[in-house]
């Protein structure tokens, strides 16, 4: 059985300082053998959640655009790593629509108390977060924190770990910090050996 990651890039900048922390991770969990692949938000076409409820009756959204097979992705997926930068306080607009529109998990799962996640899926899905942060100020990345473990609890993922780069504004280049680079690789690469691992 193989084991497949995600990599949801929540930067608009594929090749930015959060694109290379996701691709790092995402090395590290391909090193360990699963299968990876990386969605990029910037990428995608989709309408912010209008509040219809169709999904409080069914297992998608009304609205069909490129959510629509994103969520099939994403039942299916064993662990998601999510790297972003934090703006305002919290994540960048269009990954928070992304996840708003993950309210058809919540209705199947809170409402219906149907997950439509398989249940055998379920115990090893990981969640990791990947953060980028221009100010080295306390509780900048609260919000996004919060805002994580909510999306990481609805999708029914574990919030394994994460990691937190203030600072950014100074550092400006990541490649200039290696160590964060490997980090990231390490984290991922942890990640996809849990889950090799736990099959054996």
């Amino acid at each position: 059985m193989g084991y497949r990651i995600i990599g949801l890039l929540g930067s608009p900048l594929p090749h930015g300082n959060t694109a290379k922390l996701l691709d790092a991770a995402l090395k590290g969990a391909s090193d360990a053998g699963c299968g990876v692949e990386k969605i990029e938000v910037a990428n995608l076409a989709f309408r912010p959640c209008r509040e219809i409820f169709y999904c409080r009756e069914h297992e998608t959204c009304a609205m069909k655009d490129d959510m629509t097979a994103i969520y099939e992705k994403f039942r299916e997926l064993d662990s998601l790593i999510v790297a972003t930068p934090v703006m305002t306080m919290g994540i960048p607009g269009a990954l928070k629509s992304f996840m708003d529109r993950f309210q058809v998990f919540f209705m199947a799962k809170y409402m219906r108390k149907k997950s439509l996640v398989p249940k055998e899926r379920r115990a090893h899905r990981r969640g990791l977060y990947l953060g980028i942060s221009g100010m080295k100020v306390a509780n900048v990345f609260d919000g996004a924190k919060m805002t994580m473990s909510a999306f990481f609890s609805i999708i029914d993922v574990q919030y394994w770990d994460d990691l937190l780069v203030p600072d950014m504004d100074t550092i400006q280049d990541i490649t200039t910090r290696p160590d964060l680079l490997e980090s990231a690789y390490k984290r991922g690469y942890e990640m996809g050996r849990l889950l090799v691992e736990g099959s054996a």
